[in-house]
């Protein structure tokens, strides 16, 4: 009895990770435009019953595909902001994994910062992106505290600014005009960016005149 109930909920896991990859496949093939029930019944090889049972309708799809983009994008930013050093370091550490996401994992990226208009999943990738930007934030408490940073910014503001910073500078290479920027462009963008973010982050060093 147990064994049947252990094969039983195997198959209904593995049911469910072939609706939301097909669902993926299909939203970064064609846009969430395309993505309905009976095109991912058809994709993952299932009845329109089977993706209602282990998933839900359209909005849980959508949100379930952005949940395993934040899964993804999880893999390349906690390392990066859990390893120490100065908060230069550490920011510059932060913005090159984010680059590289965008980079390797353009459909889950674009899901991340270019949200499909469902309330339900907007909702939940506000959530997600909260949490992620926490410890973005974490990083600028960390340097004001220790007195590296400026005490009149505020962490969660500043953080919320690079974020959406990033997901503008990152989204040029989605561009169809000569504004388009190749992915070692992005790089010196991205770079020049924190280290101007760095610098206006910086307390201010006193100093003994001469540059007066």
């Amino acid at each position: 009895m147990s064994s049947t109930e252990t094969r039983t909920q195997r198959r209904a896991a593995a049911n469910r990770r072939a609706v939301i990859e097909a669902a993926r496949e299909i939203i970064a093939a064609q846009g969430t435009g395309a993505l309905t029930l009976e095109a991912v019944a058809e994709r993952a090889d299932v009845a329109v019953q089977t993706i209602y049972n282990r998933v839900g309708g359209r909005a849980a799809l959508l949100t379930a595909v952005a949940e395993l983009a934040m899964e993804e994008n999880r893999t390349y930013m906690d390392a990066a902001y859990a390893t120490p050093g100065s908060v230069e370091e550490r920011l510059l550490r932060a913005a090159a994994e984010y680059a590289r996401f965008a980079r390797e994992r353009p459909d889950e990226f674009r899901i991340l910062s270019d949200p499909p208009h469902e309330p339900e999943t907007l909702e939940r990738i506000a959530e997600l992106t909260r949490e992620q930007n926490g410890k973005l934030a974490a990083i600028l408490r960390d340097a004001v505290g220790n007195g590296t940073a400026r005490a009149d910014l505020d962490p969660d503001r500043v953080a919320t600014t690079l974020w959406a910073a990033f997901n503008g500078i990152l989204s040029l290479s989605w561009r169809t005009d000569s504004l388009r920027a190749d992915s070692d462009e992005l790089d010196l963008l991205v770079a020049t960016f924190c280290t101007a973010v760095a610098d206006g982050l910086r307390t201010q060093r006193p100093t003994d005149g001469r540059d007066a």
